[in-house]
């Protein structure tokens, strides 16, 4: 089943007499359980994708529908219910409360979701269990390495068990061995069954996904089926 269809998909910012076109008519649909990583240059319009496709921006021109259903079926309280449940977002920057514990980040999700306040130290717990920070759950954020804080920001993505995960430049601001670890994670939640959406522009990152979609002047440039480097046996 598709979760995402994008048909024609356009974005055009304006400010004053200058308009800029980021996206030109894109297409594509994305199914259940999918790993995908949408790959292209600086200025392609990969990020204003992301955007459209977690419901932090609309789209100009086109249709974007979501678990079989367009997003402008949805009202406003709807795709924020949606956004908070079935959608988990890890960004390059890890967006993290400073001199606040792992346990109590990852549970910022769930002041909005409507689950019982009683369950959610076990939920954000089960979370941090997830990527191995368990012995980093009453530690401040800013005790933590780089790699640990992505972490960190995973279990926050993952604490509502979200249909899809998002993850915008995941790897930028680590090293290489905190990248693999941050990939690494990523791929075992994908073989959990999350839909995976990784935004990168380096070519090892993306090629842990079963898919890569290139992107060139706000277009599509190919779009192919790939041999994810978790089966080759590939390490970074």
């Amino acid at each position: 089943m598709d979760l995402i269809q994008v048909e024609n998909l356009e974005k055009t910012y304006t400010e004053g007499d200058v308009v800029t076109r980021v996206l030109r008519g894109i297409t594509f649909s994305i199914e259940q359980g999918e790993f995908v990583s949408i790959m292209g240059p600086s200025g392609s319009g990969k990020s204003t994708l992301l955007h459209i496709l977690g419901f932090l921006d609309k789209p100009t021109k086109g249709r974007y529908a979501f678990d079989e259903k367009s997003i402008d079926e949805y009202t406003e309280d709807e795709l924020a219910h949606i956004r908070n449940k079935k959608m988990g977002f890890v960004f390059q920057v890890f967006n993290l409360l400073p001199r606040t514990t792992v346990l109590e980040n990852v549970k910022l999700p769930l002041l909005y979701s409507g689950i019982k306040e009683s369950l959610w130290d076990s939920m954000a717990e089960e979370a941090i269990k997830a990527v191995g920070l368990e012995h980093r759950t009453h530690y401040e954020t800013g005790q933590l390495s780089g790699g640990e804080r992505q972490r960190v920001a995973i279990a926050r993505a993952l604490v509502n068990n979200p249909n899809v995960i998002f993850a915008d430049e995941p790897t930028g601001n680590l090293d290489s061995k905190s990248g693999g670890q941050v990939m690494d994670i990523i791929q075992s939640l994908h073989k959990k069954g999350h839909t995976i959406i990784l935004i990168t522009h380096e070519t090892y990152t993306a090629q842990y996904a079963g898919r890569i979609i290139r992107l060139k002047d706000g277009q599509v440039e190919s779009d192919e089926k790939v041999f994810a480097q978790n089966q080759r046996g590939f390490t970074k």
